[in-house]
């Protein structure tokens, strides 16, 4: 450790983190939302004055994952063009709609309009928030910082489910309600990411907010070190004419950084985890063990924070490949385990019934802490400042699109063929995204964008001959 980081502190990072995640625990509320308010919406005291039909229920859970990836798009011109404080606070505007729209007279057009307003912020919380925490942080915490974000989320699933359960439709929303309100106003007070001040030629702020966030004082030389690659980083980017698609599949590094996340992406949305989270409570009551329906909800946020906490207190000692690449791995094998489970059903054979039950919660376990954040951590890491709010937005796009596929082929190939056919597509899914992570996702750990780039240029042939 160097001297100016013996002065400095991590505080105000962690504070600063801590508060623009603030709209991913909203976000997480927003999730949790949907399942206690299911049954009442099906139920006579239902507030739209009768109960929805599944098809209507389907159309108000579904329209969130599709306003996603309209919502990604929005953020790709925000961010770039107003920053990344603006996005922030884009997204809490959409938060608060949210919960206007559902305090007002319900109907089904209200709360489909709510959930795309919610589906928008959240490809926000997968877009822009990992990208301000990621350049606001230095590079010995980044880790930590990134995964604030799962465990907010997870907080905010558990806290739904438990307010749902206990708490009145209306009284829930009141609560909730002046969240993403005061999130906005204290967001206001927050500084923008030094990267975006560099681009924008305000080099002078750029200082003054590094030092703050660094507790180092504007002359220290390690700020002066900072601010100097930040410049020369900006310099030569703006350099190249027109960073369109095209340039990017012309540059390498950029090109083989592009492809590899667009894998790991579609793997993500792909793996099953998510199908999952939206079926526990069928799979549950098909493993034949008898489990409370307050249990059943509460075991997913639960499980799902686990795993965010293990990431937290892990990831920089870790490093990302070998959690990600761990959690595919332990994925294919709960797969495996269920497949199997469902397959000797089908013949007259019951396997223990704890089985199914404790192989689901290291589905969810691996998915709070591994498949569901690390990807958005490593995507804005491995990108340059130029290009990474468009391809990250790009990326985010896919993801929302391919977990709506998802979710549509899961339940069709079940009604029709059966679970286990889905469990087993799931472990060969699973099998090829842990190779993917262990082969060819280079580790972002510590490492700065030149390192990255200059280790996807040389790739893995410069790493044998300097080895041997």
């Amino acid at each position: 450790m160097t001297s100016s980081q013996s002065k400095g502190h991590t505080r105000v990072q962690w504070a600063i983190t801590i508060l623009c995640n603030l709209t991913v625990f909203t976000y997480g509320l927003q999730c949790g939302w949907m399942s206690p308010a299911t049954v009442l919406l099906q139920s006579p005291d239902s507030p739209t004055g009768r109960p929805l039909s599944a098809s209507e229920v389907s159309w108000v859970a579904s329209s969130a994952s599709l306003a996603g990836v309209l919502g990604a798009f929005v953020f790709i011109k925000t961010v770039d063009r107003f920053g990344r404080k603006m996005g922030i606070l884009v997204m809490s505007v959409l938060q608060t709609l949210v919960w206007v729209m559902k305090l007002v007279p319900a109907s089904t057009t209200t709360l489909i309009t709510a959930r795309v307003f919610s589906g928008m912020a959240g490809a926000g919380c997968f877009h822009v928030v990992p990208m301000y925490v990621k350049e606001i942080a230095q590079d010995s915490i980044r880790g930590s910082l990134s995964s604030v974000a799962a465990l907010a989320q997870s907080i905010g699933i558990l806290i739904m489910f438990l307010m749902g359960g206990f708490l009145d439709y209306y009284t829930v929303l009141w609560i909730v309600v002046g969240l993403p309100i005061i999130t906005l106003a204290m967001c206001l007070k927050a500084p923008e990411s030094p990267s975006y001040l560099i681009k924008v030629g305000n080099t002078e702020e750029a200082t003054r907010v590094l030092a703050f966030l660094r507790g180092l004082d504007v002359e220290d030389k390690e700020i002066q070190n900072e601010v100097e690659t930040l410049k020369r980083e900006d310099e030569y980017y703006k350099s190249i004419p027109n960073i369109s698609m095209a340039t990017v599949f012309k540059t390498k590094p950029w090109r083989k950084a592009f492809i590899i996340m667009i894998l790991v992406i579609l793997v993500h949305a792909s793996n099953g985890s998510f199908s999952v989270l939206n079926y526990t409570a069928t799979l549950l009551q098909d493993s034949g063990m008898n489990i409370s329906p307050e249990l059943q909800s509460l075991s997913i946020p639960i499980f799902m924070t686990l795993g965010s906490i293990i990431t937290i207190t892990t990831i920089d000692k870790l490093g990302r490949k070998l959690i990600l690449g761990s959690s595919f791995a332990a994925t294919a094998v709960a797969f495996a385990c269920m497949a199997i489970s469902s397959v000797l059903k089908i013949y007259g054979w019951m396997a223990p019934a704890w089985i199914n039950v404790t192989m689901m919660m290291v589905l969810i376990c691996c998915y709070g802490g591994g498949v569901c954040p690390l990807p958005f951590i490593i995507m804005a890491e491995i990108f340059n400042f130029q290009i990474r709010a468009k391809l990250m937005g790009y990326l985010v796009m896919l993801a929302w699109f391919t977990s709506f596929i998802q979710l549509v082929v899961f339940s069709e190939l079940t009604s029709r063929f059966g679970a286990h056919v889905s469990f087993y597509m799931f472990v060969v899914i699973n099998v090829l995204a842990t190779a993917l992570v262990l082969l060819f996702l280079p580790e972002t750990k510590g490492k700065s964008i030149e390192e990255l780039e200059k280790e996807l240029t040389e790739g893995r042939r410069k790493k044998c001959v300097t080895m041997s």
